[in-house]
């Protein structure tokens, strides 16, 4: 579960790996494969309610939400690790992946 530092910082270092492997494998299958990949796309950019289950500890944004799974918290969004490094990747069209 993404849980902030003192400052708010979400480092989820976890979301960054799967991001990457997936992103390489991608790039595998375009480059040694020839698969004509025509785009990708992430389950969603902000932490948000679970539809089957309304529960808010299953994150799966780039932007932490102050919300937990009885509905306490102040809303405030923050920026977690894998934005940035997502953002990285985007800028470079993927050459900052090894």
């Amino acid at each position: 579960m993404d849980t902030p530092d003192e400052n708010g910082y979400v480092a989820d270092d976890y979301r960054i790996t799967y991001l990457e492997a997936h992103i390489k494998a991608m790039r595998d299958a375009i480059y040694k494969d020839g698969v004509d990949l025509l785009g990708y796309t992430t389950w969603g950019c902000i932490d948000s309610v679970s539809a089957g289950t309304g529960e808010m500890n299953k994150r799966y944004g780039f932007i932490y939400v102050d919300r937990d799974n009885v509905g306490n918290g102040a809303l405030k969004r923050s920026k977690k690790k894998s934005f940035y490094w997502y953002k990285d990747v985007i800028d470079s069209n993927g050459v900052s992946i090894e």
